[in-house]
């Protein structure tokens, strides 16, 4: 029931070292952007959808470590960068230790002109607002789960940028450590 994962939900900054079934983390790529009925679940100005998904991985179930690319209309994943970049991308968002700590992280980028060619400055704001609804998607399945997530604004972007590899134009815009709660 939606009360009760309201309730539930929490921002979480300890993290226990265990591996992530392969299954919970597909789960959790498909409530941040993925498809349904041909639409997508969470809305979006003008159904542009500037948004890109990206998993930097640690310990998931089947899945070497690296920066994986959610291609949320085809619901899979495809390996961006190799390597283990936990604790790169923690030091890019201002030494947070939990982003190192988590299973994985998902960072949201965005695409601006994807929207801004349609809605003008105007765009930005509502890039923002969909970057919301999916951080509580997030949110509300961690709860779900058992899991355990906190949303991340503060990093330095170019830095984060760099750690993942990030396409010009594609700029990091909220980052999501999920893994087991040590609390």
């Amino acid at each position: 029931m939606l009360k009760e994962l309201l309730m539930r939900r929490r921002s979480v900054r300890r993290f226990i070292k265990r591996v992530m079934p392969r299954e919970l983390f597909d789960y959790l790529l498909w409530v941040s952007y993925g498809e349904v009925n041909g639409r997508l679940v969470v809305p979006s100005g003008g159904a542009t959808y500037p948004i890109h998904i990206y998993a930097v991985l640690g310990d998931v179930e089947g899945l070497e470590a690296g920066v994986y690319r959610y291609l949320n209309r085809e619901g899979k994943i495809t390996l961006h960068l190799k390597g283990d970049l936990m604790r790169d991308l923690s030091r890019a968002c201002l030494n947070q230790r939990y982003v190192a700590e988590a299973s994985f992280n998902i960072v949201i980028a965005v695409h601006y002109p994807r929207i801004t060619s349609v809605y003008g400055e105007r765009g930005v704001r509502y890039a923002i607002l969909e970057a919301g609804h999916i951080g509580q998607n997030i949110y509300l399945a961690c709860a779900e789960e058992g899991l355990g997530t906190v949303a991340i604004g503060a990093f330095n972007d170019e830095l984060v940028s760099r750690v993942l590899g990030l396409p010009k134009g594609i700029d990091p815009l909220y980052i999501f450590p999920v893994g087991y709660p040590a609390e």
